[in-house]
């Protein structure tokens, strides 16, 4: 006869290697404490529903403290035969204060515990995620609060398109960024929802009160079906959607990264605590953070893929498919905690080399904009201005030189609209400073868009 918690109707055991390929104890030990958690909130429910006598429940609270402060010891030590984290800690239970310690398991499934447990886990680990975020936003605030005035190239196709400020271009991630967290934000509303007390599908018999242990968890709501409650695993998908939409936009600002501290560029130098050098080129230092977190966002689709193809052709309510849940989940949270602990080191210490990127707006033609608009401000229609505007450049090509160093006589050939003033509109700064219109890249404008990304922070 088989010694499971569930082996009644068994006449014989499983292999071991059926067992261990079956348990999930292996990494849903991870949900330790939010298991203890549940069982008290569950027990205290017990007691006060009149289901279980106080002595009962007093015994099994002592012994579920007694199993908590083991386990924030580490102390606890699990085991492949009793499958998952529930049936070790009950196992644990029993053994520590004897028989009554089964009876934690009334009114109860696992199927209502374990979604119980993972929702309490998302709980605290998203609202970890969402501080993490902001603290990345603070640190790319206060880089671009320092370069306001940097004026970079911009960039369209990776080639160069307009001049702009250095810190709008930064700023654009803060936003990214922003809706990330609006996102994880939002998802705590399905996340803070107690499933405790839908049993394995059906409910139970007991005169339980799930509003009660909803409470004493923290959660503000119930499913309101217990199928729903055991078989919902959007949550987890919404997380893991939201994870991977984070890890695109940093593997975006990886890239940018990565592209910015090359010697072809040489627009930032990484921090000597983010870069690797090589075994065999003493001249290298390498952004392996950088490209280790674009390499992560891959890992991260997976994870959600992964449990969309499993949940995708399970009927309702409870099936084992469902323990593939888990380590997706733990290793999301894991990939995106630490890239965001990453980057928020990386851009708080990264050195932007402005004579560079001074150089940069003053050798090319990311200012033929400007002198397009000048000859339209002028009454020439916008296309014949490009046209204008565009054989200039190639004038300059084959000079060698850039716009600001056409003579006048040059330019008057091509449009006799073309004045002495047209210099000034040709500066680098001065494109910058007169595109002042909302959100664009004029210092007004970005120091007001600083300012409401502190008032947001």
């Amino acid at each position: 006869m088989s010694s499971k918690a569930w082996g009644g109707r068994f006449q014989k055991s499983a292999e071991a290697w059926v067992d261990e390929f079956g348990a999930s104890i292996g990494f849903d030990q991870q949900l330790v404490t939010e298991d203890l958690e549940g069982s008290i909130a569950h027990v205290t429910m017990l007691g006060k529903c009149g289901i279980l006598q106080a002595d009962e429940i007093d015994a099994i609270l002592k012994g579920l403290h007694t199993l908590q402060e083991k386990a924030e010891n580490q102390e606890l030590e699990f085991k492949v035969e009793h499958e998952d984290i529930h049936l070790n800690l009950e196992k644990m239970l029993i053994d520590l204060i004897g028989p009554v310690g089964g009876k934690l398991h009334t009114g109860r499934s696992r199927n209502d515990q374990v979604a119980t447990d993972m929702h309490l886990f998302l709980k605290k680990r998203v609202t970890e995620v969402i501080a993490l975020i902001k603290k990345l936003q603070q640190a790319i605030v206060e880089q671009a609060e320092t370069h306001i005035d940097t004026i970079a190239p911009g960039y369209t196709h990776l080639q160069r398109a307009q001049p702009i400020s250095f810190a709008h271009h930064l700023m654009t991630y803060f936003w990214m960024l922003e809706r990330d967290q609006q996102r994880f934000t939002e998802s705590m509303k399905r996340i803070d929802v107690s499933p405790l007390g839908a049993g394995a599908l059906a409910g139970t018999t007991f005169p339980i009160d799930r509003e009660l242990s909803a409470e004493l968890m923290g959660f503000s709501a119930v499913y309101q079906n217990s199928i729903d409650a055991v078989s919902d695993r959007d949550f987890i998908v919404e997380f893991l959607s939201n994870s991977s939409l984070l890890m695109a936009h940093l593997s975006r600002f990886a890239e940018e990264i990565i592209i910015w501290s090359t010697d072809e560029f040489k627009f930032i130098e990484l921090d000597d605590a983010f870069s690797t050098g090589s075994s065999i080129m003493p001249q290298k230092k390498n952004p392996d953070m950088a490209e280790l977190i674009r390499g992560k966002a891959g890992r991260t689709y997976g994870n959600l893929m992964g449990l969309l193809t499993v949940l995708k052709g399970i009927p309702l309510a409870y099936n084992k498919d469902m323990q593939e849940d888990k380590e997706g989940m733990f290793d999301t949270l894991h990939t995106v905690v630490g890239s965001l602990k990453i980057f928020e080191g990386m851009v708080r210490t990264m050195v932007v080399n402005e004579e560079v990127l001074h150089k940069a707006v003053h050798n090319d033609f990311s200012n033929a904009t400007e002198l397009a608009d000048y000859l339209a401000t002028k009454g020439m229609p916008f296309r014949e201005a490009h046209e204008v505007t565009g054989k200039l450049v190639f004038t300059c090509i084959q000079k060698g030189i850039y716009l600001l160093d056409l003579p006048l006589e040059e330019m008057q050939k091509e449009s006799t609209l073309l004045e002495a003033d047209v210099y000034d509109v040709l500066a680098p700064v001065a494109a910058v400073k007169r595109r002042h219109s909302l959100g664009g890249t004029g210092f007004e404008q970005v120091t007001k868009q600083i300012q409401h990304a502190k008032t947001l922070l």
